[in-house]
């Protein structure tokens, strides 16, 4: 994974027109890729839609930029991520790992979340 994948992974979580998401996710996304937090287990490229889509629903005015750290070698990449309003202090922040396949699609994202709002 480099960094211009990165912005294409961040680009899909923020992308809100249906269509275009779910174009980024199918070119992302090995077919039975899959998508782990502590909130998701989702397995499939239509299943890793509606889990974006699903976060911005709860979050419609927030969107998602790189964190400060990114770092790959061969198949894998760890790096960390924000969401929260342009320009404002991160609401949620997390630490993702991603696997690629042989074809360079995400295999595997597994994703640990390091803030989040209290509810």
């Amino acid at each position: 994974m480099n960094t211009e994948l990165l912005d294409r992974y961040i680009a899909a979580w923020n992308e809100r027109d249906a269509d275009k998401r779910r174009a980024a996710v199918d070119e992302l996304w090995a077919p039975e890729g899959t998508y782990t937090d502590p909130l998701a287990e989702v397995r499939g490229r239509e299943a890793i839609d509606a889990t974006i889509a699903a976060v911005q629903a709860q979050f419609p005015d927030f969107a998602f930029r790189p964190g400060e750290l990114f770092d790959a070698h061969h198949d894998i990449a760890r790096f960390t991520w924000e969401l929260g309003p342009a320009g404002g202090e991160a609401v949620v922040v997390g630490f993702d790992v991603a696997v690629l396949d042989a074809d360079g699609r995400i295999r595997h994202v597994h994703g640990f979340l390091d803030k989040v709002p209290a509810t």
